[in-house]
C-alpha cells in the first residue's frame, strides 16, 4: 500500500512583513510566478505582444532571477542583485535541490514512481537520481487561470519530485517518460526557500543567506 502525503502552504510567521536593508547589501527576493508568464522582464517575441513579463509584478531594480522558470508553470522564483548569489542558486553544478509538486493524468504505481528517483532515458541522457512520491493536492493551493483541461474518463494524481539539475522542460519530459503527462506544474523549493505564506503573483524581500544554501 501506498503511503498518501499531504503537503501544506503554511502562513507567514509575520504578516505583510517587508525587510528593509542597507545601501550595498545583497538583495534577495522570492516570487510566486503565475501561470502563462514569461520567467525575464522584457518580452523579445513579437512587438506588441500582450504576453505577461515579471515586469507585471515586480518593480524593483537591478535584481534578475536565479534560473528559469517555464511560462506554461507555476510557483517559486528567487531574484537577486548579486551575481555571486545567482551563480550559485542557478548553476547546475551547485546541484542545488528542487521541488516541485505535480499533477500528473492517470494513476502512478509504485513501480512508476521507483523510475523517476532512479533515473529516466531522456533524449539527452539519463536523469540523476531523485526523490519522488504521491501526495495528495496541496493543501491551500490557489486556483490556476486557466484551469487544466481535464478528461472525466481518466483519472489525475498529484506527486512530489525533488530534483538537483535544470534540464529544459525535465520534469515534464520525466513524468511523461513513465507514462504520466504533466497537466499542472508548480515549484515549490528552491534549496531552502519554500512558497510558504506567499500568494500566486506576489513576491517578498528575503535575507540573503550567509553562506548559501544548505541543500
Amino acid at each position: 500500500m501506498t503511503l498518501i502525503h499531504r503537503p501544506t502552504l503554511h502562513p507567514p510567521l509575520v504578516a505583510n512583513c517587508v525587510l528593509t536593508y542597507a545601501p550595498f547589501m545583497t538583495r534577495l527576493i522570492r516570487f510566486n510566478k503565475p501561470f502563462d508568464v514569461l520567467p525575464q522582464f522584457t518580452d523579445r517575441g513579437t512587438q506588441g505582444s500582450p504576453r505577461r513579463t515579471l515586469s507585471n509584478f515586480i518593480d524593483v531594480p537591478s535584481v534578475y532571477p536565479a534560473g528559469r522558470l517555464d511560462r506554461d508553470s507555476e510557483g517559486l522564483m528567487l531574484l537577486t542583485d548579486d551575481g555571486k548569489l545567482q551563480a550559485r542558486i542557478s548553476d547546475p553544478k551547485h546541484k542545488m535541490a528542487k521541488t516541485y509538486w505535480v499533477q500528473i493524468e492517470g494513476s502512478p504505481d509504485q513501480a512508476a514512481l521507483d523510475a523517476l528517483a532512479k533515473g529516466v532515458q531522456l533524449k539527452d541522457g539519463l536523469t540523476r537520481p531523485a526523490k519522488a512520491r504521491l501526495i495528495d493536492e496541496p493543501a491551500g493551493l490557489w486556483p490556476r487561470t486557466p484551469p487544466i483541461r481535464v478528461r472525466k474518463s481518466v483519472p489525475d494524481a498529484w506527486i512530489e519530485l525533488t530534483i538537483r539539475e535544470g534540464r529544459n522542460r525535465q520534469v515534464r519530459r520525466m513524468t511523461a517518460a513513465v507514462g504520466y503527462p504533466t497537466l499542472r506544474l508548480i515549484r515549490y523549493r528552491i534549496g531552502d526557500w519554500t512558497l510558504d505564506g506567499l500568494k500566486s503573483g506576489t513576491w517578498q524581500d528575503l535575507p540573503p543567506p550567509d553562506r548559501g544554501p544548505q541543500r
